[in-house]
This record gives C-alpha cells, sequence and structure tokens, in this order.
C-alpha cells in the first residue's frame, strides 16, 4: 500500500475480527491515522484494498469518528445526530435517533447547540452519531483524547457496550485505553509500516484497570512500544 507514491504501507496485511475491537498503537507519526483515513475511502493517492473476507468492498458499510467531534456549530444536537441520513437524502429514524441520546444520557439536550455542551457531552453526541449510521464496522481515530480523565473512562464503558458485536479499529496512544476495550492490540513500527506486535485478549471489555492481569500487560505494552520507538526488536506480549 502507498500514499501519495510514498510506501507507507508495503506488503502490509491487517486483518480484523468481526464483532471485535482492535487498537493500533505505535510511535507517533507511524501512520495508524493515516491508515485509518485509508481504511475509509478518506486519503486520495491512496492504493490498496480494503474488503470483508469475502472479497466484498466495504462501501456503505464504515462509520468513521474522529478525534474532533466535527458538531456543526450551527445545528441543534438532534440535528447533528440525523446529519448522515439528510446529507443522504434519506428519511430520518427519529425515533431511533432518541433512542440512542438515551443511551449516551444526553436526552433533553436535544435542541442544544454544541456551544452548549462540554467537550464529554459533544463526544457522546459524536458516538451517538456514529452508531446512528448502523454501520458494520466502525472506524474511531482517538475520539476521547480530548477529554478529562474520568469523562474518558465513563466513554470508554459506553464504548464498549454501545459497540459490542461491530467490527471496531480504534487508533489510541493509550495502552490503558487500548488495554481496558480492545479485543485485539496492534503495534505498529517502522517505515515502511509493519506489525511489530500482536496479542489477543480474553477477558470481555470494559476491563479493571487496577487488576493484576492489566497491570502486567501494561508494562510489557509500554516496553513494546518503547522498543519500536527506539528501533529494537518489540517485546512479547501474553494475556
Amino acid at each position: 500500500m502507498s500514499y501519495k507514491g510514498q510506501p507507507l504501507f508495503q506488503d502490509f496485511n491487517l486483518e480484523l475480527p468481526a464483532g471485535l475491537t482492535s487498537c493500533l498503537l505505535g510511535p507517533s507519526g507511524v501512520g495508524k491515522s493515516s491508515l485509518l483515513r485509508v481504511i475509509a475511502g478518506l486519503e486520495r493517492g491512496a492504493s490498496g484494498v480494503v474488503s470483508r473476507e469475502n472479497r466484498s468492498p466495504l462501501t456503505g458499510k464504515l462509520a468513521y469518528m474522529a478525534q474532533q467531534d466535527l458538531l456543526l456549530p450551527w445545528l441543534q444536537l438532534m440535528d447533528n445526530v440525523v446529519l448522515p441520513d439528510r446529507l443522504a437524502g434519506r428519511e430520518v429514524d427519529m425515533k431511533r435517533a432518541r433512542r440512542l441520546l438515551q443511551l449516551v444520557g444526553l436526552d433533553g439536550h436535544e435542541a442544544k447547540l454544541p456551544s452548549a455542551l462540554s467537550g464529554g457531552m459533544r463526544q457522546r453526541a459524536a458516538l451517538a452519531r456514529t452508531l446512528y449510521q448502523d454501520r458494520e464496522v466502525i472506524l474511531m481515530d482517538e475520539p476521547f483524547s480530548s477529554v478529562d480523565s474520568i469523562t474518558r473512562l465513563e466513554l470508554q464503558e459506553l464504548t464498549a457496550e454501545l459497540l459490542r458485536d461491530r467490527t471496531v479499529l480504534l487508533v489510541t496512544h493509550d495502552p490503558f485505553e487500548a488495554l481496558r476495550i480492545g479485543h485485539r492490540l496492534i503495534v505498529l513500527a517502522g517505515q515502511p509500516v509493519h506489525i511489530a506486535e500482536q496479542v489477543d485478549l480474553v477477558q470481555a471489555p470494559p476491563r479493571d484497570i487496577g487488576s493484576p492481569e492489566i497491570t502486567s500487560l501494561h508494562k510489557q505494552l509500554i516496553d513494546s512500544l518503547r522498543g519500536v520507538r527506539q528501533n529494537l526488536p518489540a517485546a512479547s506480549l501474553t494475556s
């Protein structure tokens, strides 16, 4: 896979287990967000094949949640949630939108503009809009990095609950976040990029970050990330 003629991903193969959350980690600038955007079809000039196991394309099967909430400031909260249908000229499902706002804890705020919402509330709204699209595959690019630590924990729990049984690819710089809500952890390294380490976790998320198992895995993951940043062989992760 190449990007603008440069071998960003060469002989690169990434498989995402269906119905589970895979977390991408690695040094800043390694290409995590670029990979997500290529999969989403947002990068012109990129080449490569993105498909399901049966080799059918993912066109129309993806939803993308960015680091910024991307709420339109002139639209009320409800209008932001149902925006994908309106842009596509489809009939709006207000009942579904209201249910999703209840699930993310925003019922009663439907008529508010984004400027009247806290950062955590805006990210909850972005999550509701992502869920409203009802897509098979969810791509998430550090969606909780701009909120405080407690809100982040709450959003992680909400994501683990509401995206259960969806195929999710989450980019994160936070090892604890990956260990808390990921089923598969993937460490990227190098130029061109390759998979330096991969581990599948057995326990269902969201996990207790204070448990001995997660504490041990966190140390291993930090060692692995430190190794790839220094161009050393990645430490082996075992769950």
